[in-house]
């Protein structure tokens, strides 16, 4: 997957990871950095759970994992920064 992808893949998936967790407070670049680096955090927890090597391609379930890393990774920061989901 190239950069323009890498970017609008972490975008979805940050902006999905936003509505289920209802955090209204980030903005889109915000978004976009949670789904990659949620990307990569789900894909490293993946394969360690799995020992499967994983591809971060535009498949269904690299999407799942990424949205699945990016609530983790917002739920993490959103106990960090003590804010309440509202």
């Amino acid at each position: 997957m190239n950069v323009l992808g890498w970017i609008v893949f972490g975008a979805l998936a940050g902006w999905v990871a936003s509505l289920v967790i209802r955090d209204k407070h980030r903005g889109c670049l915000t978004n976009m950095v949670t789904g990659i680096l949620g990307a990569l955090l789900g894909g490293f927890i993946y394969q360690l759970t799995t020992g499967k090597k994983w591809d971060f391609g535009w498949h269904w379930s690299s999407f799942g994992v990424a949205v699945l890393g990016s609530l983790l990774l917002l739920l993490i920061i959103n106990l960090v920064t003590r804010r309440r989901v509202e």
